[in-house]
């Protein structure tokens, strides 16, 4: 095999695999495609071999071994994702709208959570009360994005910490008053930021601040369950046995779990 060496690189059991498609968001370099009703590694040069799409697979399919394969291709696999960027910014531009229900379609990129949505309200759902007199803020800190925040930040020490999707405080109305209160926050999104630059400053953080405890705050969207994650990798990588748990939004701003 020219240019083949022993690496790490992903391997999927086609009879655990449903093709389900979680994992092909998950995969951050577009290595994977859903194939005849599974999932498949669709050349080898893209895939680093870090394994960001194994916690997205529900059934188990999907493990790292090491094996002579092609190397990564840093330069051919961008040349791929720009590919792929703009085959789905082309196929957004078909709109899913209902005023009972929102309607969505997979883009031909296989993510599901880019599709476009419109909402309407429905009566007696999504309506917000009164808001508190002299409302505030339960910010307590600056910055709030994960690149931006060093891993020796006073307010991480002993904190509460959230770690939280881009999108969530848009879609959940009560993110300050249920979730923002008494925790420092860090904010990143698994589809779009460097997700291994954000790994590594989570473990940096876990090791250096003495947090107490995790809350990872994610969308429903698959390539967001991409940040559960990179949270549980940084805490293995860092040897930290902090409690960990997950909350998952709906894009109508419900609480799913």
């Amino acid at each position: 095999m020219a240019g083949g060496a022993v690496r790490k690189i992903v391997r999927i059991n086609a009879e655990k695999c449903t093709g389900c498609g979680l994992c092909v968001p998950g995969c951050v370099e577009g290595a994977l495609r859903i194939v005849d009703g599974k999932a498949r590694l669709i050349s080898e040069t893209y895939c680093d071999g870090l394994g960001a799409c194994l916690g997205e697979c529900p059934e188990g399919a999907i493990t790292i071994e090491d094996r002579i394969a092609e190397q990564f291709d840093e330069v051919a696999t961008k040349r791929h994702m720009a590919a792929q960027a703009h085959a789905c910014s082309c196929a957004g531009s078909a709109v899913a709208h209902s005023a009972t229900k929102s309607e969505t379609k997979p883009l031909p990129c296989g993510c599901p959570g880019s599709a476009v949505r419109q909402f309407e309200a429905q009566a007696g759902v999504g309506v917000l009360p009164a808001p508190e007199p002299l409302a505030v803020s339960a910010l307590s800190q600056w910055p709030v994005q994960l690149t931006l925040v060093p891993p020796t930040a006073p307010f991480l020490r002993q904190a509460d910490l959230l770690l939280v999707a881009d999108c969530v405080p848009f879609a959940y109305a009560g993110f300050h008053r249920d979730m923002l209160r008494g925790h420092a926050v860090l904010v990143a999104c698994p589809k779009l930021d460097d997700s291994q630059a954000h790994q590594q400053k989570m473990t940096e953080i876990l090791r250096q601040s003495g947090v107490k405890s995790l809350t990872v705050v994610h969308m429903e969207v698959p390539c967001c369950h991409g940040l559960v994650h990179m949270a549980r990798e940084a805490m293995r990588a860092s040897g930290s046995a902090i409690p960990l748990k997950e909350i998952t939004i709906g894009v109508r701003g419900e609480l799913i779990s």
